[in-house]
């Protein structure tokens, strides 16, 4: 079996300059830009069309507020306590997601979320104070979505949505989306310091400074070294900042905001389930000592908002700097039993945004309010090169492929709301999207451009019953873009064979039906009866470690979330989300989904009591899915504990977080391909490739807050 490393997502370097054809393209852009895009914390309201909330967590009432049933948010309150192996999971606080890692500690997380193997982020988009994380013709994978440069005690809000149903939310949005929002101001410094197993080594400094009258500065800093438990040292050494300056005026908020990131690691990737039953390695060993990577990612960004409820304006703009240099190898010896086959993948790029949204005048029509709202978003990605390498030890032995890609993406939407009486509402959005490809490729036969533009009506209605519950009902067409290098494709790279392009632009349509209801003030449940069918599916293909265009699919399901504050210091979660996924073209190979979860679950039990104790113990599950289409292959069901536990005085705090509480060995991910270990035959070996959890590990906590 010859690995599909032509198709595997490719690499960008900065050295050579950017092709001519963009610079109309950047002129316009930029005279766009000087124009508009959007709010921080309010970003989320803006966005989605939201009203304006007090967001507390969780326990937020928001019957009256919310726009579906899969709308929700989370707060500071409900991240202080939770213990975090990883950045990604923050958005597990979004209910039903689940976030995994089959590699290094830098590299993006593995997302799941209604029945899908999101990869590292396809259809699930996400921002951050604004800007976009998610990154297409990625040299990994289509939507990649690193949150590394994230700090987490910075985290102030976040705000999801499920589902294609809202006018504001456009590209890898038909699972869902979500915004993460950073704190303008914080009442005391801290300093945290966390040490641990594994040569752990973590320091945050989070302060404000107020500069003037409602002028306020927000910096965070963060450095952190760890090994891994891993038998290859995984060296992670990663450097984070933030700095946020906040304005509040009469009726506007104005922020500037610059992020910095920089990591470098080594990775243990998945390993072939029979190379650990026959003792050549265990399951925490590794088969090539040199993949790994590194990354950086430095950004501004400026965001103005002005009014209230009634003719809100939001405007804002960014610009990003972004690399990646990442070396894999999935399959050892299949293809090149001499080198192996190890392969670089590198990103290298400028991204250029924004957007703005406009409440306009509302009207009164036949008795009824009607409360219109129009958005335009723009982006640009200035990818100066992407390419793949076959790589030994890091060092590059060929190149299977090179481009200059240059991607435009406008949007506009336009959404209606219209209020029937006090307890019905509807919303009846339009959005348009227009994507611009142009790829220059040292093949001229995969050299071209392409283009796209696509409408896609939304609906989403809801009828409040009483104070306390509320019913809804969702429907929209959603999309995801597809990697411009495939847009314009005529040749397989490495084979020389004909190969045909893909679509540039995916849709999908999603529908669902559900109510919430407020148990008193700080206590909620709400439950989402959903269906989504995409045109074309991404799926992962072990022996390309990427992803690739597919067939159609259908998946639906249910979730459950609640929420019960029992007391002012003691509060559970609980989230269940049950999903059924196949492909709907019938196959004689099989219609099940390889790597789709069917059931996903999450509870924690949280403890802040006022004597100064607080702590959290959280639980999360998913169950046991297809890894082929005949389902004749499956991964097994995984569990794990995390504990934290602590204790806050007026200047001081100090908690122990228990990760992996119970030494679970169950598997982070699996994977099912064709690999060759060396002494194989010659074709190779189909088998599962696994990653497990980290086994138990403990970390110590102290803050100094000044």
């Amino acid at each position: 079996m010859v690995v599909k490393l032509t198709e595997l997502d490719t690499l960008l370097r900065f050295q050579q300059p950017p092709p001519t054809h963009n610079s109309s393209k950047m002129l316009r852009l930029f005279v766009f830009s000087c124009v508009t895009v959007i709010s921080s914390n309010t970003y989320a309201n803006e966005l989605y069309d939201l009203p304006d909330l007090d967001v507390d967590g969780r326990g937020t009432p928001l019957v009256g507020e919310a726009i579906s049933a899969s709308h929700g948010t989370v707060g500071r309150v409900d991240l202080e306590t939770r213990p975090i192996t990883r950045v990604g999971e923050i958005l597990e606080t979004v209910p039903g997601m689940i976030a995994t890692q089959h590699s290094g500690s830098g590299k993006a997380n593995q997302y799941f979320l209604r029945g899908f193997n999101l990869d590292h982020g396809t259809d699930f988009a996400t921002w951050v104070e604004g800007m976009p994380v998610n990154m297409p013709t990625h040299g990994h994978g289509q939507g990649y979505t690193d949150l590394n440069f994230l700090i987490p005690e910075a985290v102030d809000t976040v705000t999801y949505l499920k589902g294609p149903y809202y006018a504001g939310v456009g590209d890898f949005s038909s699972a869902g989306s979500a915004h993460i929002g950073v704190l303008d101001t914080i009442d005391d410094g801290e300093l945290t310091l966390s040490i641990g197993e594994d040569d752990l080594f973590r320091l945050v400094v989070l302060d404000s400074i107020e500069l003037g009258e409602q002028s306020n500065l927000l910096y965070a800093l963060e450095r952190e070294t760890n090994d891994g438990p891993w038998e290859l040292a995984e060296k992670l050494d990663k450097v984070n900042g933030l700095f946020k300056y906040s304005k509040q005026l009469d009726d506007q908020e104005f922020s500037i905001t610059a992020m910095a990131y920089n990591s470098e690691w080594n990775s243990t990737d998945q390993v072939p389930e029979r190379a650990i039953e026959s003792g050549l390695i265990s399951d925490l060993g590794f088969l090539d000592p040199t993949v790994g990577g590194n990354s950086s990612r430095y950004s501004l960004s400026g965001e103005w908002r002005k009014g209230q409820n009634g003719e809100r304006t939001s405007v804002s703009a960014y610009a990003i700097y972004y690399d990646l240099n990442l070396w894999s190898n999935f399959t050892y010896f299949l293809d090149d039993p001499i080198n192996g086959d190890q392969f670089e993948q590198a990103d290298q790029r400028m991204i250029y945004g924004f957007a703005a949204t406009q409440e306009l005048p509302h009207f009164h029509l036949f008795n009824r309010d009607f409360i219109p709202v129009a958005g335009i978003q723009a982006r640009y990605d200035d990818v100066a090169e992407v390419g793949l390498y076959r790589t030994s030890e890091r060092e590059r032995l060929s190149t299977t492929r090179e481009d200059e890609v240059a991607e435009l993406s406008l949007g506009a939407f336009y959404d209606l709301k219209i209020h029937w009486s006090s307890k019905l509402k509807t919303s009846i959005g339009l959005r348009m999207d227009y994507y611009d490809f142009d790829v220059t490729s040292v093949n001229p036969a995969n050299s071209g451009a392409a283009d796209d533009t696509l409408i896609s009506p939304r609906f989403s209605s809801r009828y409040q019953l009483s104070d306390d519950t509320e019913l809804y009902l969702s429907a929209g067409y959603g999309f995801h873009s597809n990697d411009a290098r495939g847009t314009t494709i005529t040749v397989d790279p490495a084979e020389g064979e004909a190969i045909d392009a893909v679509d540039p632009l995916v849709k999908s349509l999603g529908y669902e039906v559900g109510f919430r209801k407020n148990w008193g003030e700080r206590s909620n449940t709400s439950v989402a009866i959903w269906r989504l069918d995409l045109d074309s599916e991404l799926l992962f293909v072990g022996d390309a470690g990427n992803t690739e265009e597919s067939r159609p699919s259908r998946r639906q399901g249910i979730e459950f979330a609640s929420y019960f504050a029992f007391t002012d210091w003691l509060s559970l979660d609980l989230d269940l989300a049950l999903s059924d996924s196949e492909f709907t073209d019938n196959s004689p190979d099989g219609n099940e989904i390889p790597g789709a979860i069917g059931t996903v679950a999450s509870a924690g039990i949280n403890i802040n009591d006022e004597s100064g104790w607080f702590g959290s113990l959280r639980y999360r599950h998913f169950g046991a899915g297809p890894l082929i289409e005949d389902d004749s292959v499956r991964s097994d069901d995984f569990d794990a504990y995390n504990l934290r536990i602590g204790f806050a005085a007026e200047r001081w705090r100090a908690s122990i977080d228990i990760l992996n509480l119970f030494d679970s060995n169950d598997q982070d991910i699996t994977y099912f391909y064709e690999s060759r270990l060396p002494g194989e035959a010659d074709e190779g070996v189909a088998g599962i490739h696994q990653h497990r959890i980290s086994p138990r590990t403990i970390r110590a906590n102290l803050s100094w807050l000044f």
